[in-house]
């Protein structure tokens, strides 16, 4: 986060901030016309929303779907507005700020504790459920105990944007509670394994969202069954946690019944990954994605095609 801030960046990024100063509550409102916006007037990927989810339920009603099409669109819309929010909290006021919404809370965190101190490093595999915008700040979202997991030894991936300019607001505002504490993990995925073997003798924690559809640089593939459909998935999380025997969890990241927040639990599926092949991996992080989207078939981005090829 040391590189030169471009004009456009800083007042993009700025105004961004202001705006994120605004209470959570009025982030919640504005998100119901937001989706409105996106459904009804520029009807923002309705088709592929629709098709994907007719695709994997296909048990349900034409009424149900339509139901859980509006539904995902206002969960769609609070992660932007919350994304927005959670870029103004910054430094320790902005933790606190964090902290005191309860927006996000880790329902287990002893267990991620366990898995970090028992493996040599620890890698976290993530859909885009819940608010996958917010897991920068996971260090304020322990209430039950600390995590020993800290900001300098942890690393999130992402895919560049072909916008430059967006690429650099989006990092800042991703980053936004950890900035000031040493944190330089925010890493390309072209940067990955450099980064990864820069790093093989030290306690690190990763986490890669990885349900994307792979991307032609990602390297080696896999199917796997998921949904009801057989379904192309990049490795290269699992890959390298099997090569550095990491303990590998899955991050279930559901909406509070209460419609206010979120919850993370952490689900293991590897103690030492080096006793499983990366196929078996990511044919059980997609098993527990689905019990996921079959609980809360809202929670989930899609709008993406994750079936490009069918």
């Amino acid at each position: 986060m040391e590189k030169k801030r471009s004009l456009g960046t800083r007042i993009v990024g700025g105004l961004l901030r202001l705006h994120g100063r605004l209470p959570l509550a009025y982030h919640h409102a504005l998100a119901k016309c937001i989706a409105w916006l996106l459904k009804d007037v520029f009807r923002y990927r309705n088709d592929v929303v629709l098709v994907n989810m007719s695709r994997c339920f296909p048990e349900k009603t034409y009424e149900e779907i339509a139901a859980i099409r509006d539904r995902f669109y206002r969960h769609f819309a609070r992660t932007v507005t919350e994304m927005v929010w959670f870029g103004a909290c910054r430094g320790e006021k902005g933790r606190e700020r964090l902290r005191r919404s309860h927006l996000v809370e880790i329902t287990n965190p002893e267990e991620l504790n366990r898995l970090y101190a028992n493996a040599p490093q620890l890698m976290v595999l993530q859909a885009h459920t819940g608010n996958w915008e917010l897991i920068g700040g996971f260090r304020e979202y322990a209430y039950k105990e600390r995590l020993i997991l800290s900001p300098e030894a942890f690393a999130v991936t992402y895919i560049a944007q072909h916008s430059a300019l967006l690429d650099a607001v989006m990092a800042e505002n991703r980053t936004a509670p950890v900035a000031d504490l040493g944190f330089q993990g925010y890493v390309e995925t072209s940067q990955v394994l450099r980064f990864v073997l820069e790093r093989k003798d030290r306690k690190f924690g990763y986490s890669f969202i990885t349900d994307q559809f792979p991307y032609l640089s990602m390297g080696k593939k896999a199917e796997v069954e998921f949904m009801g459909r057989r379904t192309v998935t990049m490795t290269g999380g699992a890959a390298l946690a099997c090569r550095m025997d990491m303990a590998v969890a899955y991050l279930r990241f559901a909406c509070r019944e209460d419609g206010k927040g979120y919850e993370m639990t952490f689900v293991p599926i590897a103690e030492h990954a080096a006793s499983m092949t990366p196929e078996a991996v990511m044919e059980r992080y997609y098993q527990l994605l689905e019990e996921d989207l079959r609980a809360q078939p809202w929670n989930y981005l899609w709008t993406h095609k994750r079936w490009k090829q069918q």
